[in-house]
C-alpha cells in the first residue's frame, strides 16, 4: 500500500536529499540532519536536531519517528521519546531528540541519516466506560509477567 505524502523542504533543507526508503521492502524512510554545522553530542547529551522538511500526513494517519538500528549499536546514539508521533495536523518542522548513550562523543554532520519515519494508519478509541472489565488467565499481573506459570 502507498499513500500520498506531502512535503515542503524548508530554506535550511533545500539542498538535502528528501526522505527515502533505503530497500524495497524498508518500512522506514531516513530523516536527515538538516544542521548548519557539525553538532557534537556528548556522552549523555541530547539536542534536537531539525530535519529540514514539513508534511502534510493523510487523514488517519500518523508518521512515527523511531532510532536507527546501526546508530544505536555502534554508537549508543537513539531517540529520545520512542516512537515520536507526529500528528496528522501538524505542520511544523520535524525535528528528531537525538541522544548519546554511549561511550564517545558523537558527531552530526549535515545530511547524516539520524532516525527513521513510519507512516502508519491510526485509529481513535471510543471509551466506554464500565464497572468491570472481562477475565483473563493473565489479569493484572503486569510487567514481566507474560510467558510464566
Amino acid at each position: 500500500m502507498t499513500l500520498p505524502l506531502r512535503v515542503r523542504r524548508l530554506p535550511h533543507g533545500l539542498d538535502l536529499p528528501l526522505p527515502a526508503y533505503q530497500s524495497d521492502d524498508a518500512a522506514g524512510m531516513d530523516l536527515l540532519a538538516a544542521v548548519d554545522a557539525p553538532l557534537l553530542l556528548a556522552p549523555g547529551a541530547r539536542a534536537l536536531v531539525p530535519t529540514g522538511i514539513a508534511i502534510a500526513l493523510p487523514p488517519n494517519t500518523e508518521a512515527q519517528v523511531r532510532p536507527r538500528s546501526g546508530l544505536a549499536v555502534k554508537h549508543g546514539v537513539t531517540v529520545l521519546n520512542t516512537p515520536g508521533t507526529i500528528d496528522p495536523d501538524y505542520r511544523g518542522e520535524i525535528k528528531v531528540i537525538l541522544i548519546n548513550l554511549g561511550e564517545a562523543p558523537f558527531t552530526v554532520e549535515r545530511g547524516s541519516r539520524i532516525a527513521q519515519m513510519i507512516i502508519a494508519p491510526l485509529a481513535r478509541a471510543d471509551l466506554i466506560e464500565v464497572d468491570a472489565l472481562d477475565e483473563t488467565l493473565r489479569g493484572d499481573n503486569g510487567f514481566g509477567s507474560t510467558g510464566r506459570h
